[in-house]
This record gives structure tokens, C-alpha cells and sequence, in this order.
């Protein structure tokens, strides 16, 4: 896709999973598919198979119901309309979205506007497909940033209206939707009595529960310095991990890499960092947080994490330095 995706991270996690030495009654089920245009893999633990897999038909609806809520890049979607009607009137949404909305707007707040969804206003200026040769002008970067600003995303509760107060302006969950829909996956299959598993959103994962080996799940976060190298081996029970990184999405131009995650105050790619690896209760807060510290950069990073103490980060900084919180 062209433009702007912040939460298009490639995010560098695998799981790692252990054979039991024991029969046990559970079974594995796993299925890849594409969904939010991009690849999930949904693993569950369950004692049969065929129940297994409605369990699973019933988590991707979810996840195709979410993307039709919240999906810029879909024109029937209420976020679409929001986005055509911007500088014009409110847009009339559902709960949900009014809600996903209003806790973006917070995520801003508490970042200094290092997190933004209205950076989606700038998708035409820097494009990751690799057909960029050339960087933007200055102009172009500066006339840009004018449509971005969360403060001009005015929220309307008893109406439950949405509406962006400039022409031009736009707003994408590319940065926390996959880590939303992984939570709303894992919320759902829970409630139909699934044990244990895993909702792998193209690297935002929510999981639950155990292997059938009644072990912990073990989930590699990859160290884009090494080749095949893991920089840790997270064993997790109840978690939800989230990594937004500069290494496999971005611009090459008179041989400088730019990175696809955007400082939406500069207009420019952040630098700094190389990869930020979050982990805790919520995969659409750790997006946030992930996609945050990558803009804010080390030193302000480890200043933000240190106010949520449920939340656990993993840096690796552009020189291959790996730094754990």
C-alpha cells in the first residue's frame, strides 16, 4: 500500500513452541489468513477439533467486523466518511469506535503528540513500497504536517459525533488497530471457554493461557542486528507483546534509510531507535506505547514506561544496543 501506515510494523516476534513428552487430551489448532491486509495466525488449545475450528471461523469474524468499523483504507467504513467529511460536519459513529477514538486521543495527550492517528493526513508524502527515490521537499513535508494534530479531532459523547475541524485532515488506527482487534480475538475466545491461545496479528499478539504441555507460551523477539538471533525468549501465561521497528519497512534514498514510523510533530522519520518491543495486559496499548517510544526516542522512552509498571520494554537502539525496562 502506498503512504502512511503507522502501525504497519513488521514487528519482529516468533513463537516458539515446545513438544510435550506426554500424551495430552488438548491439540494444537493453528490457521494463517489475511485479514486488516495483513498476515494473522490464530492458535488455540482445545480437546476437539472440529469445535476448534468454528472457535476459530468465529474469532476472524470478529476481526473482519473491527476492520469494517475502523478501516481508512475501506470506502463504506464510518472512519472513511469521517475522514470525506473533515472541516465539513460531524460524523454520527458507532460506541466502539467513538470510544477506540477518545482513548487515541488520550494516547496523545500522555505522549505530547508523539502518538497520533491523524498522521494518516500525511500518506501521500512519504511512501514505503519502494518506489520512493526521492525525499519529499521541505514544502511539501511542512504543508503536511498542517492537517496533522489531535487537538483538531473534536469529540462529541451525548451525540456520539466525530469530527476532524480542518480540511484535509485524516484519521487511521494503522497504529493501534491490529493490537485492538488482537485484544477484541482473544476477548471473544476466552468467553466461549478456548484455554489457552494465541491471536497473532502480523506480530501484535494477545495470548491466554498454555501450550497443550501446560507450559508457558515462548515468543522470540527477533534482534534485526543478527541474523536469525533472538534478542529474548519471553515465557508468558496472560500477555500481550507489541513491536514497532525501522528495519524491514522503509525508504533506501542516496543510501539512507528512512523509517516508516513518522514523527508527527517533525514530519520526518524517527530515528534513534531500531526496534521497541512492549509487553503487557493490552496489545492496543502496548501498540501505542511501542509506536510512542520509537518517536520519542531512548531517552523520553524509558521516562514513559516507567509511568506504566505493568508494562514491560525491550530497545534496541540504531548502533544494535539492547536495552530492557
Amino acid at each position: 500500500m502506498n503512504g502512511i501506515r503507522l502501525a504497519f510494523y513488521m514487528l519482529s516476534v516468533c513463537l516458539i513452541c515446545t513438544p510435550s513428552l506426554f500424551a495430552q487430551s488438548d491439540i494444537q489448532l493453528e490457521r494463517d489468513t489475511i485479514l486488516m491486509g495483513s498476515k494473522f495466525q490464530i492458535t488455540i488449545v482445545t480437546p476437539d477439533s472440529a469445535l476448534g475450528n468454528l472457535q476459530i471461523d468465529q474469532a476472524i469474524a470478529e476481526i473482519i467486523r473491527i476492520e469494517n468499523l475502523i478501516s481508512e483504507w475501506r470506502s463504506h467504513t464510518q472512519v472513511s466518511e469521517i475522514n470525506r467529511q473533515a472541516g465539513k460536519q460531524a460524523v454520527k459513529v458507532d460506541k466502539e469506535l467513538f470510544d477506540l477514538t477518545k482513548r487515541a486521543i488520550a494516547y496523545s495527550q500522555m505522549t505530547n503528540g508523539a502518538f497520533d492517528i491523524s498522521i494518516a493526513a500525511m500518506d501521500k508524502i512519504w511512501v514505503f513500497d519502494g518506489t520512493m527515490t526521492e525525499k519529499p521537499t521541505e514544502q511539501a513535508i511542512q504543508k503536511s504536517i498542517t492537517n496533522v494534530g489531535y487537538q483538531h479531532i473534536i469529540l462529541e459523547s451525548v451525540a456520539s459525533t466525530i469530527f476532524l475541524a480542518r480540511e484535509g485532515m485524516k484519521i487511521g488506527f494503522g497504529s493501534i488497530g491490529k493490537g485492538y482487534a488482537a485484544d477484541k480475538g482473544r476477548e471473544l475466545l476466552q468467553a466461549q471457554g478456548v484455554k489457552g491461545g494465541i491471536v497473532n496479528a502480523s506480530g501484535d499478539i494477545a495470548l491466554w493461557g498454555t501450550q497443550p504441555n501446560r507450559k508457558p507460551w515462548r515468543i522470540g523477539i527477533n534482534n534485526p542486528f543478527k541474523r536469525h538471533g533472538i534478542a529474548k525468549i519471553l515465557k508468558l501465561k496472560e500477555a500481550a507483546i507489541a513491536t514497532s521497528g525501522s528495519y524491514e519497512k522503509y525508504a533506501e534514498i542516496d543510501n539512507i534509510r528512512y523509517s516508516h514510523i513518522i514523527n508527527p510533530t517533525t514530519g520526518y522519520p524517527a530515528t534513534g531507535l531500531t526496534s521497541v518491543t512492549v509487553y503487557g495486559p493490552s496489545t492496543e496499548f502496548a501498540n501505542a506505547l511501542s509506536t510512542s517510544i520509537m518517536v520519542l526516542g531512548l531517552h523520553e522512552g524509558k521516562k514513559l514506561i516507567k509511568r506504566f509498571p505493568h508494562y514491560k520494554i525491550i530497545m534496541i537502539t540504531d548502533k544494535g544496543k539492547i536495552i530492557k525496562r
